[in-house]
């Protein structure tokens, strides 16, 4: 955890003592230790699954309801920092923190055999990201799959974007509620999914039945998304038991990855609902 700066304590206390610079996540983990954006600072306080070292706010922005928020719970906590736009512009690694940033304990890495677990009587419902790189998607597709009711998300450890402060940003708060895990290779992290009775679905474009008509989809699941540009690397194409497409109606050839995330996530949601 990063080292904490002089702290106000309250609010309205010494400001002059700003926060130090910017520390990486730890080598090899997660992610998550910097939180940035006022809806993934919001859902980092309320959801109390987390440490919290530090919430800065900045003092000169216009007042909104929630970051007053963010002020009331950080103040609760004791964990308050208010400080300048230009203290937060300073520490910010994402584009616009919205004058908030929090840092915190590192994400837990859950394992491959959590995931695999239901959750609530329900079946479990994975999202796998095969090589996704650009961290404005994987933030943006644990959003839209935790709203459709995904239970869990796989990222592999190496050549795939982690839980960066912009990956949070884009999450909105999913991160506080969707466990992750982290595999050494997503072609074997499907065998093993295969293994422990889930259906691996690859959204391809040549994939051989809808996502809108999966019989599988009120089995254990998972959605496996690939990188940008290039969709699923081989391997992993070859290791999914489906392949599914989204039916397309314009002369585009493709969504991104985030859009046609969304749209597998919920027609899986909306299959569920129907077979409940």
């Amino acid at each position: 955890m990063n080292p904490r700066p002089g702290r106000t304590g309250r609010r309205g206390g010494d400001r002059s003592r700003g926060p130090r610079g910017n520390a990486p996540a730890l080598a090899g983990g997660l992610g998550g230790d910097q939180v940035e954006g006022r809806q993934a600072v919001r859902e980092l306080l309320c959801s109390r699954g987390r440490a919290i070292d530090a919430v800065y706010v900045a003092s000169d922005r216009e007042p909104a309801p929630i970051v007053s928020e963010i002020i009331d719970l950080a103040d609760e906590r004791g964990v308050l920092h208010m400080v300048s736009s230009y203290e937060i512009d300073a520490m910010a690694r994402s584009d616009v923190p919205q004058g908030v940033i929090a840092r915190a304990e590192p994400l837990r890495i859950a394992t491959l055999g959590e995931l695999c677990a239901p959750v609530g009587g329900r079946a479990p419902f994975l999202v796998v990201f095969d090589g996704v790189t650009d961290p404005h998607n994987p933030g943006a597709v644990l959003r839209s799959a935790l709203s459709a009711g995904a239970t869990g998300a796989v990222l592999a450890r190496h050549r795939s974007v982690h839980v960066t402060p912009v990956v949070a940003k884009a999450a909105a708060g999913a991160i506080e509620y969707l466990p992750i895990a982290l595999v050494a290779g997503i072609p074997g992290a499907l065998a093993d999914l295969k293994t422990a009775g889930i259906w691996t679905v690859g959204l391809d474009a040549d994939g051989e039945r809808s996502v809108d008509d999966l019989a599988v989809s009120t089995e254990p699941i998972a959605l496996v998304f690939g990188a940008e540009g290039r969709g699923l690397a081989p391997l992993t194409r070859n290791r999914c038991e489906i392949r599914a497409r989204i039916d397309l109606l314009g002369p585009l050839a493709s969504l991104n990855v985030s859009a046609a995330a969304a749209v597998a996530c919920f027609a899986v949601a909306r299959q569920r609902a129907e077979g409940s």
